[in-house]
């Protein structure tokens, strides 16, 4: 055949960069069978902390939430080209170097973080550097199934639960409440004592709205900036809605009786902060809208963070 008469040939756009997946998922069950009885230990006293922590209660949530994503994707995923890439052995090999200190030192956070920088690691090295740009934001995601350190809570959990008291103190005189302000205790027109315990400083709300704006950010189809900006006002919105619920509570605590402001606080309010949060969330987004046009990105499919 003459130079000139040569074609190349092209696959469609749509046909798949894995013609038998089969051959892919099979050793990847392998894997993740391997690598789940390696941290049967690990996964066991992680999914205790979810049940006995309700700061971190929201982490069982997301490996699914992660599978969900996943699901999503796949399309584009299964339209990747997957070549391993050996330098995922490296970050294997870094996180096992985590995992041998956190054994050595008994540094819980450390084996547990190392069980998904191994999960990226695997991802690299068995699909490649495509596949893994693909789904980056997924994997990252994984990381906020585990509880911060301690030394991280406490950092936190302190000045959350300091900014909920002055946060209290300062819109319930604005209703006309007598206030008087001992530390974290808040004395209720001279008769009602209110503690703003570690539990009360919103800790729990801020883990969980991290995660639902981490998922509608994935989800949506606006340009990442948009999808940034929804991710870190979660922050804000968490601490507004535990003001709320804390005000609210505290107003109760003065016109009905103790026993049903709290079971407001603990039952009613819980269950209303979620979908007042997803509600600020999807009116922030309406804004933004507003102020920026914005045109359909992709074809469909969610679109990397």
């Amino acid at each position: 055949m003459s130079k000139g008469h040569a074609k190349k040939v092209v696959a469609p756009a749509s046909s798949p960069a894995w013609p038998n997946p089969v051959r892919i998922v099979l050793p990847v069950l392998f894997i993740v069978a391997a690598l789940v009885w390696s941290y049967w230990g690990t996964i066991i006293e992680l999914m205790a902390d979810w049940r006995n922590d309700d700061n971190y209660s929201v982490g069982e949530l997301v490996p699914f939430a992660a599978l969900y994503l996943l699901w999503i994707d796949r399309k584009a995923v299964f339209r990747t080209e997957a070549t391993p890439c050996l330098w995922g052995l490296l970050i294997i090999l870094v996180a096992q170097a985590a995992r041998a200190y956190g054994l050595l030192y008994m540094f819980d956070s450390a084996v547990r973080y190392s069980m998904v920088l191994t999960i990226v690691g695997l991802v690299l090295l068995v699909a490649g550097r495509a596949v893994f740009r693909q789904v980056f934001w997924i994997l990252a995601f994984l990381f906020l199934m585990v509880p911060l350190p301690g030394r991280i809570h406490n950092a936190i959990s302190g000045p959350l639960q300091t900014l909920a008291t002055s946060g209290a103190v300062f819109f319930l005189e604005l209703v006309g409440v007598t206030v008087a302000r001992d530390g974290n205790v808040i004395l209720l027109n001279d008769s009602v004592p209110l503690a703003v315990a570690e539990a009360c400083s919103g800790l729990r709300m801020l883990t969980a709205f991290i995660v639902v704006g981490y998922v509608l950010a994935y989800v949506i189809e606006r340009p990442k900036w948009q999808r940034v900006t929804l991710v870190v006002s979660t922050v804000p919105v968490a601490i507004m809605c535990n003001l709320v619920r804390l005000v609210v509570t505290a107003v109760l605590f003065l016109v009905t009786t103790s026993d049903f402001a709290e079971r407001f606080f603990h039952d009613f309010a819980g269950l209303t902060m979620m979908p007042m949060a997803i509600a600020a969330l999807l009116g922030e987004l309406w804004i933004l809208a507003r102020l920026v046009e914005t045109e359909p990105v992709g074809d469909g499919q969610a679109q990397p963070m």
